[in-house]
């Protein structure tokens, strides 16, 4: 069998999982066989998805790549599908990389630690399958296998409210879920052909209030992983009671998926409807943005200020999202990787402060940096990403959406205008929180309470490696971020290209939308290919 040919995409998504169900017999007392075993595992994974994407990926080819296909319902043309492109693969790579530093972020778990390895791994293998599968019910599947992990993770390795976090996310997504799986369906049995292939389900020939109402379904769905607001008080909850692995798989991974589907379904499969919906679109992702960086400023407990910081941040991928421009869409694909590599080292350092100071609350510190200066600078460095400084990830990717929605001939030039200078707002506002939860951490004087009963220990090794290996694609795609794009950019060029070729100036049919007459579809011009 030649490479290229090799399942290479199947393997990776049933290793973690398959490695996961021989945890029970593995002989360990104190779990660091286990860690180790989960860690050579998910190392073994990530080696296989970089192969993958050395050998079988074309940068060049804005279709689907490694496809393989098994029949498993025929009746239904139900398949085991899966296949990359420049919208998953990145994804994928993200994926294998934070989840391999998320179990070796896991290594003073010592409660549990079987059923702890055994859900990071499953975990792994349902977020692979969410970005790479290609059959409708199979996404909905691996959507719901990486719910259950993250419900037991909270719930059981959680903070002093974990029951009440864990529940109210398995209530918020799996609500999310159902109106998926309404969707999928209706879209499948839709017309002569019954199918849940995702290019058959594109290439089917909705009617416009067919796709308004999928579109909804899907959104409501989407909104909450994403999440957008008012759908995302369930994150603040929850990264504030769960342990540094399982917020580094939360802002890393999890929220990438609800922007994911945004783009492969609502965009991708349901144009006409996108080009309703885009305006509000719009409008959510300014209030994302304002709201969530003005509660950020206002929240005392640390890890709520990185958890709305983290919402204001996807404001810009759903903008990135409805711009119409191909540079908007590229800056929210860039924006979904930078924002996970920078969610996940700050996550990460937040839960190393919390082992060393035993308190989320910024009163209750002051003055660490002196005793932790290893800590602080890595702090610091990793919020000044966050905030979009020149020459880190975020910097480019805000300015790919600020500058794709302002030259995007979808809009007003008045309603364009108004937006940029709210957006603008929201960038001010990101440097004024950080800056000054850092001041509260490690400036000022010293908590002698805090000091005499704490042992402030410096980062350890292990602490150092993981941040470096999160600074160093922060940093290079900052300073090239060609490096990235190139692996997207001829299929964010053929979305958008259909985007724009079906996107319909008539208003006629848009009586759903008849009670926001100032939110019609963009008038597009079309570009003959």
């Amino acid at each position: 069998m030649e490479l290229a040919q090799f399942p290479w995409l199947t393997v990776t998504i049933f290793l973690p999982i398959t490695a996961a169900l021989f945890i029970p017999f593995i002989p360990d007392k104190d779990g660091k066989t286990l860690r180790w075993y989960a860690l050579i595992v998910g190392l073994i994974d990530f080696v296989l998805l970089v192969a993958a994407f050395y050998l079988g990926y074309d940068f060049n080819d804005s279709g689907l790549q490694l496809v393989e296909s098994y029949t498993w319902v025929p009746q239904l043309d139900l398949k085991w599908s899966v296949g990359a492109d420049g919208l998953s693969m990145p994804l994928i790579l993200l994926t294998g990389f934070i989840s391999t530093l998320a179990i070796l972020a896991s290594w003073p778990v010592t409660l549990k630690p079987r059923l702890f390895y055994f859900l990071i791994l499953a975990m792994y293998s349902g977020q692979l399958g969410v970005f790479a599968v290609q059959d409708m019910l199979l996404f909905f599947f691996m959507w719901e296998l990486e719910l259950i992990p993250v419900y037991l993770l909270l719930s059981i390795w959680g903070g002093k409210k974990r029951l009440y976090a864990a529940t109210k996310f398995i209530l918020y997504t799996a609500g999310g879920s159902l109106f998926i799986l309404v969707a999928a369906l209706a879209m499948a049995f839709y017309g002569d052909v019954v199918s849940f292939d995702m290019s058959t389900l594109a290439a089917k020939d909705y009617t416009v209030k067919f796709q308004l109402f999928m579109y909804a379904a899907f959104l409501v769905a989407y909104a909450v992983k994403l999440p957008i607001f008012p759908l995302h008080t369930w994150l603040p909850d929850a990264h504030g009671e769960a342990t540094a692995p399982v917020h580094m798989l939360l802002a890393g991974i999890l929220l990438k998926m609800g922007g994911y589907a945004i783009i492969r379904m609502n965009l991708g499969m349901l144009p006409d409807a996108h080009a309703v919906f885009a305006p509000i679109l719009v409008i959510f992702g300014i209030i994302n943005i304002i709201y969530a960086a003005l509660t950020s400023f206002a929240q005392r407990n640390l890890k709520r200020k990185i958890a709305y910081s983290s919402i204001s941040h996807m404001g810009f991928v759903i903008i990135g999202i409805a711009s119409f421009t191909n540079l908007g869409l590229s800056g929210a694909v860039l924006q979904m990787v930078s924002h996970g590599l920078i969610g996940a080292s700050l996550f990460f350092l937040v839960g190393a402060t919390y082992d060393r100071t035993h308190t989320l609350v910024l009163n209750e510190m002051g003055g660490v940096g002196k005793k932790m200066p290893k800590i602080f600078a890595m702090f610091t460095t990793c919020s000044m990403a966050s905030l979009a400084l020149p020459g880190m990830s975020g910097f480019v990717a805000e300015l790919m959406v600020f500058v794709g929605f302002a030259t995007s001939d979808a809009y007003s030039f008045t309603f364009k205008l108004i937006a940029v200078m709210l957006m603008a707002v929201g960038v001010i506002l990101t440097p004024i929180y950080l800056l000054t939860m850092l001041r509260e951490i490690f400036y000022g004087p010293e908590n002698q309470e805090l000091i005499e009963h704490e042992a402030l220990i410096d980062a350890e090794p292990r602490e150092v490696f993981i941040i470096a290996c999160l600074l160093i694609p922060i940093i290079g795609f900052g300073l090239y971020p060609k490096m990235l794009t190139q692996i997207y950019d001829t299929t964010t060029i053929s979305l958008t290209d259909n985007l724009r070729s079906r996107a319909f100036a008539s208003t006629e049919e848009l009586q759903p939308l008849a009670f926001l007459p100032h939110l019609q579809a963009p008038e597009l011009p079309i570009t003959a290919d």
